[in-house]
Order: C-alpha cells, then structure tokens, then sequence
C-alpha cells in the first residue's frame, strides 16, 4: 500500500482552553509521520465545533489559515459528542483511506497512533484504541465503569474492554458504520456490529492537559442509559421475569392466606401490606419508566431527524456533500 491518507476528526466543546496544545501535538505528530513516509502529505487532521460557546471555532480558523494539515466543520448548533463525531466521519470519508476519531482533552495517547497507522497497512479496518490500565482513575470512576462493561457484556451487547472513542476505521468500515440509521447512537456499542478485520491497540490513558470535562457525572449516566437502551432489550426482558415472579409470589400468599384463614389464624397485617404496595409499586413504577425509556427511543428514531447539520466547512474538498 502507498503511503495512506489519514484524516483524524477531533470532536469539541468548549475547548478553547486545551486546543492550542492539540494542535501544537498533532501538528508534530503528522509532521513526523510524514517525513517517515508513514502516513501522506494529503492527510488531514479534522477539528469539529460542536456549537462551541468560547473561542473554539476562531481558534480552528486559525489554525485552518496556517495551510498545514488543519481543516475544521462547524456545526449549526450542540448536538453531542457522538453526532458531532458521526458529522466528521460523514463528511470526510470519501477523502481518505481511513479516519481515526479522538477528543481533544489529550488523555488519550496521540503515540498510538504510528501503531494504529501500521495496523492499517497490515490490512486491519477497525483499529481499537484500549485502555491499558485505570491507575489514573478514582476508584469510583474506576469500579463504576467496569461495573458498566460487565453489566452491558450480561445483557448480551458487544463492547470492547476499556475502548471508548479512540480508534482507527477504514473507508469501507465507515461507509457499513453510515448504514446503522438510528438517531440514538452509541458509537462504541455499534461500531464492533460493522464487523471487518479489528485489533487493539493498547495505550496508558492521562490526565486531560486542561479545561473541564464535558462529560460530568449527569452526562456519564445518560450516556450509559443509552448504550444500554439502543443495544439490548433485556430490560424489559428483565421486567417480565420479575413480573411473573412477583405473581408467583402472590400465589404462594394466596394459598397461605387462605389455609390461614381457614384455621382461624387471621391478624391483621398493617406492616406486611404496607411492605407489600411499596415494594409492587416501585416494581410498578420502575417497569413503567424502563418501557417508557424504550418508547421515547422509537418516537425519537421514527421523527427521522438529522443528526447533525453542517454550517461551515474550511481546509476540506469543495465537492464533499452535507448530511
């Protein structure tokens, strides 16, 4: 293979604290890949502005201006991290032979690259960046997250350990990524369904170099509500068993019931009752919020809105195609 084109698509937000230093490191980077022969002149690296309210977008202006590798798409507005990294993917994907997706908060190792670039050549479509340890984390990010794996690997999804966003996809994984329609997207749950030849890459994840994460405690439960919700229907698979084990169970106290009354042995039961409506209304409650999870999903999916609109596009091809 002569020496690939490698876009890279940089999702941001409210970045404008960090950029500079991602710039500064992919600019090295791409410049020694280059000059190694590993990667071509034409390779690009692709910063998105996901309807960023600081200076993010001047800054990829900026940087855009400089006529090295830099190119930048602006979004019409915030529309999340995951469509923010679909808009990139769309928009380039007949620019290069592959694109590797990174946020910009530097935590994951931009050396891992020359390694995913190798795995590429080699004939590998899907190349997924894994977290070698989680030393950095604390330990209730650290217990809550492998909590999470384990809890989506039981409900039958398919994950890979410790990989988040970091990854290398070839042209035609990209193109079979783009026939999955659904608006709800949990990109590290769907993409492992594209199938293609994958491998790992394994790297030690840091700390982000600075800003705030955008991806606080509230943004990290919905987004594990997500991958739960557009991969699997255990849920509510979980939810009938309960339901045919509660009615078993209210069976059982019937019959007991009855052979008690039948003694004579009636008492009134205020603590048991009320134990009981509390715990079959919560069972109620929880059953009704899980289906209702799952039904806001397909009135969302059957709107058929875009996922994402482009505004701007600077440093690209003028013949690429909005979505």
């Amino acid at each position: 293979m002569t020496n690939p084109i490698i876009y890279m698509v940089v999702p941001c937000y409210n970045e404008q604290e960090v950029l500079p230093e991602t710039h500064n490191r992919l600019r090295i980077k791409y410049d020694s890949l280059v000059n190694a022969g590993k990667i071509s002149k034409d390779s690009r690296v692709v910063f998105v502005n996901d309807g960023s309210k600081d200076a993010t977008w001047s800054l990829i202006t900026e940087y855009e201006s400089e006529g090295s590798y830099f190119a930048g798409i602006n979004l019409s507005r915030n529309r999340g991290h995951q469509n923010a990294l679909m808009a990139g993917l769309y928009t380039v994907m007949n620019y290069a032979d592959a694109v590797i997706s990174m946020d910009a908060d530097l935590q994951d190792d931009i050396d891992a690259i020359d390694e995913m670039v190798e795995k590429f050549t080699e004939g590998y479509d899907v190349v997924y960046g894994v977290r070698s340890s989680r030393d950095t984390d604390t330990f209730f990010k650290r217990f809550t997250a492998q909590t999470y794996y384990k809890l989506l690997a039981g409900l039958g999804a398919n994950l890979v350990y410790n990989h988040a966003d970091f990854r290398l996809m070839s042209r035609r994984a990209i193109h079979g990524l783009m026939e999955f329609g659904e608006v709800n997207l949990f990109l590290r749950g769907v993409v492992p369904m594209v199938g293609y030849p994958s491998c790992e890459v394994y790297y030690k994840r840091g700390q982000r170099f600075a800003g705030e994460s955008k991806y606080p405690l509230k943004k990290m439960i919905a987004l594990a509500i997500d991958g739960i919700t557009s991969l699997s229907i255990e849920p509510i698979r979980i939810i009938t068993r309960l339901g045919m084990l509660v009615v078993l169970v209210g069976i059982v106290l019937l019959i007991y019931s009855l052979v008690q009354w039948g003694k004579g042995n009636v008492v009134p039961g205020w603590s048991s009752l009320m134990v009981s409506i509390w715990f079959i209304g919560g069972m109620l409650l929880m059953a009704i919020g899980t289906v209702g999870e799952y039904i806001g999903k397909i009135y969302m999916e059957t709107k058929q809105r875009p996922r994402f609109i482009v505004a701007d596009k600077i440093g690209l091809p003028a013949d690429d195609t909005d979505h």
